[in-house]
């Protein structure tokens, strides 16, 4: 990206240095080449494809290493010439952008010449590189618009193959004529793409109008050749890094091995047709609205088709940019949940594989093509959720914990040196607009700080002094994040990833009870300085959870309550309903705990007012000295009525609260305030006899025909500032909870006073 601009870290030798070593590995053809690993993947493969061997030509259906490597151990000389193929074809393109940049000359200038060169290159080397090519062709925030323009060229120019083909294929699949299965069939492909291509047609059995997806006779070899030559190049880049950056940890040829691993499971058909099986499931399960996946008619399906049925609509990259924003909005809903909630997600949601609906009655937005599908464990997606809180709450110290959590930094990490750059490099990150707004955030970061040789000192220390990894499943999310961003960009340039996915995750937290989850709340509701509970920042959460954020410098501000947010019936109900069910679990020993510290004091205040008010005559002895009936316990815990005196009956039922404990209780007076839009605090502020009395009797009275209620003592007690109507819209909130929200407050209140 800042090579873009006309200035570079990168010293003139450095990149000398760069380019002979890309010369010298590439001559090293006469080497044996190993296929991708696959010892540890989040490639999804349904484990009944597992030993599945494509009976023509003997390669394994889904990704196995030995028997690929066996496959083509018999081939080596096959290997060679692709990879002296790729060599030809890209080492004088890696020349000439080496020599851009030892001119001093900028590569945004030469972007039309180098990105119709690139287009060339992959379209020789055929579907592998096509598909990579069409990948960043729909990346506004990392390629400029005439190399995005001249890679989107790669989107038209797949030419299908022959219908007579299409149909040989089909027959060979489903061992019969297609006349047989399908009364039509259509005999131009509705859409053709490197790997396959999709025809329309009608099940003669049913009627049914479906889409046939049919395979490129001879792929799985192509891709599967095409997957070793992408390991050589990435050893390649593996030994410039391991030579120029060696405290970087990041294994680059573990990254291709992840995306080579998901690339050739994509051309199983039989497990994409098991994914969309398994994610339409997952989402009905899961509740999530306006989103539609086809149904699969899996008896028609084969390793090299799949059959699903026809959706009417229009591709993403075809609307406007007011209707990619409606529709980014659920996709993204979407995916949160598959990411966060369910942990199998779609790793290619480009625009082609994202449909607006003509039918409103199946949803808005159809989702497609579950070739490559990914899974993550339940701690992985604790973390995920983790570090996302940490990163919009700017809380960079929790967030580096995250990092060594998904391998990102070593434990042993230097954080002095981590925190202030990850400020850095993070902050524009998280205000959005993709990669061509963080370069100019970046910059404006070093603008009267050093400028050029501040930031190149940054990257210094980044490169030699800090050992961060790229882990190997970065290479799926990573390819995830970026295709759905990238898709959002377009209907709103300004768009944040991070900061647009803090509503789903205020809602994880607060209706899950998971222990990581409850520890997460824990950090944002709890302010270590003042040892308390900050009732705003649950505001903020309770708000999110909604929608409704509010933000200083582009983070989230815990500490500022929004300006349109929820009124306190809604609070009040949402507060009881299943959505904030983890929140009640993590706040039932807190209440309960309060519940005491108020009952001890109000006992001690009103003690101290029974002492105050009883008459003061010399012949009789102070009041806290006369006697009292009080159960004691002897030796056996058996109950034994004693005399003793007030002063000492209340010590005994009151102890006296610690510093500790009284900032406790307030904190927690705080929080009924906040969902109940009223000042409870004067309750144990002024708990008078009078004053409570006073409260229940209002309580019990209370009208919300509209009568005047400022006279009440309630009102007195709980505040004048407060206005009838606030208090009408808290028991407003309290009658409208439906029979199961009324059933959950029950039992909650009832646990905290247990």
């Amino acid at each position: 990206g800042l090579l873009g601009v006309g200035g570079s870290p990168f010293s003139t030798a450095a990149l000398e240095g760069v380019t002979n070593v890309v010369i010298e590995a590439s001559k090293g053809t006469g080497s044996r080449i190993d296929a991708p690993d696959a010892e540890k993947t989040l490639v999804y493969m349904n484990e009944s494809r597992s030993g599945v061997v494509d009976r023509e030509d003997g390669l394994p259906a889904v990704y196995d290493r030995v028997a690929i490597q066996k496959y083509w151990d018999g081939r080596p000389g096959e290997l060679t010439r692709r990879w002296g193929e790729f060599v030809r074809l890209n080492v004088p393109f890696l020349t000439r952008v080496a020599s851009i940049l030892l001119s001093g000359g900028s590569l945004a200038n030469e972007a039309g010449k180098l990105s119709k060169d690139a287009r060339r290159i992959m379209e020789k080397l055929g579907p592998t590189y096509v598909k990579m090519g069409q990948m960043l062709s729909v990346r506004p925030d990392v390629l400029p618009e005439e190399a995005r323009e001249e890679l989107a060229v790669l989107q038209d120019s797949v030419k299908p193959f022959a219908a007579a083909t299409a149909r040989e294929v089909v027959e060979v699949s489903l061992g019969r004529p297609v006349e047989e299965v399908f009364s039509s069939f259509s005999e131009e492909p509705v859409a053709a793409a490197s790997l396959a291509q999709v025809h329309r047609a009608t099940l003669r059995a049913t009627g049914q109008e479906v889409a046939v997806k049919v395979q490129r006779p001879n792929i799985i070899e192509t891709v599967s050749k095409d997957l070793y030559v992408l390991r050589r190049a990435a050893e390649v880049y593996q030994g410039i890094m391991d030579r120029f950056a060696p405290q970087q940890n990041t294994d680059y040829v573990a990254l291709l091995n992840e995306w080579a691993i998901g690339f050739y499971t994509e051309l199983d058909f039989k497990n994409e047709a098991a994914n969309q099986v398994r994610m339409k499931a997952l989402l009905e399960e899961q509740g999530v609205r306006d989103v539609y996946i086809p149904e699969v008619l899996e008896d028609y399906c084969s390793r090299y088709l799949l059959v699903t049925e026809w959706i009417e609509g229009r591709k993403l990259s075809e609307c406007d940019p007011e209707e990619v924003r409606e529709l980014v909005a659920i996709g993204q809903e979407c995916f949160l949940t598959q990411l966060l909630q369910v942990g199998f997600f779609h790793c290619d949601p480009h625009p082609g594989n994202l449909m607006k609906l003509e039918d409103p009655g199946k949803g808005k937005l159809a989702l497609i093509d579950f070739g490559l599908m990914a899974s993550l464990s339940q701690q992985e997606m604790d973390t995920l959720v983790s570090s996302i809180v940490h990163l919009s709450n700017r809380d960079y110290a929790k967030l580096t914990e995250d990092f060594i959590e998904l391998d990102i930094l070593p434990a042993d990490c230097d954080k002095g040196k981590v925190l202030p750059l990850m400020d850095k490099a993070l902050s524009p990150f998280i205000k959005g607009g993709g990669a061509t707004k963080y370069k100019d955030e970046i910059m404006k970061t070093y603008e009267g700080a050093g400028g050029l040789q501040s930031m190149t000192s940054d990257f210094v220390t980044v490169m030699n002094d800090i050992p961060f990894s790229i882990p190997p499943y970065f290479a799926l999310l990573g390819r995830a994040v970026a295709t759905l961003e990238g898709i959002a960009l377009v209907g709103n340039p300004d768009y944040r990833i991070v900061m647009e996915s803090y509503p789903f995750v205020s809602r994880r937290l607060l209706s899950d009870d998971r222990p990581a989850f409850q520890k997460a709340l824990t950090e944002i509701l709890y302010a270590k300085e003042d040892r308390g509970l900050k009732s705003q920042r649950l505001a903020v959460l309770l708000n999110s959870a909604q929608g409704i954020v509010a933000e200083t410098d582009s983070f989230v501000d815990l500490d500022s309550v929004p300006e349109d947010a929820m009124k306190t019936s809604e609070q009040v109900r949402f507060f009881f309903s299943d959505k904030a069910s983890g929140l009640r679990n993590t706040l039932q020993p807190e209440i309960t705990q309060a519940v005491d510290l108020l009952a001890r004091q109000v006992i001690r205040r009103v003690a101290t007012q029974v002492e105050i008010s009883a008459p003061q005559l010399p012949f009789l002895p102070k009041p806290g000295s006369l006697p009292v009936p009080f159960m004691s316990f002897d030796a056996d815990k058996n109950p034994q009525p004693v005399l003793v005196s007030l002063d000492e009956a209340t010590a005994r039922l009151a102890p006296p609260l610690t510093q500790d404990e009284e900032i406790f209780a307030l904190s927690m007076l705080d929080l009924a305030s906040l969902l109940t839009g009223l000042d409870v605090k004067s309750l144990f502020v002024e708990p008078t006899l009078e004053n409570i009395l006073g409260a229940v009797q209002s309580l019990v009275s209370l009208d919300l025909s509209g009568n005047p209620l400022s006279s009440t003592p309630l009102l007195s007690l709980l505040g004048s500032q407060k206005s009838n109507a606030e208090l009408r819209d808290f028991v407003e909130g309290i009658l409208q909870l439906e029979e199961s929200e009324q059933a959950q407050a029950e039992t909650f209140l009832a646990s905290c006073l247990e």
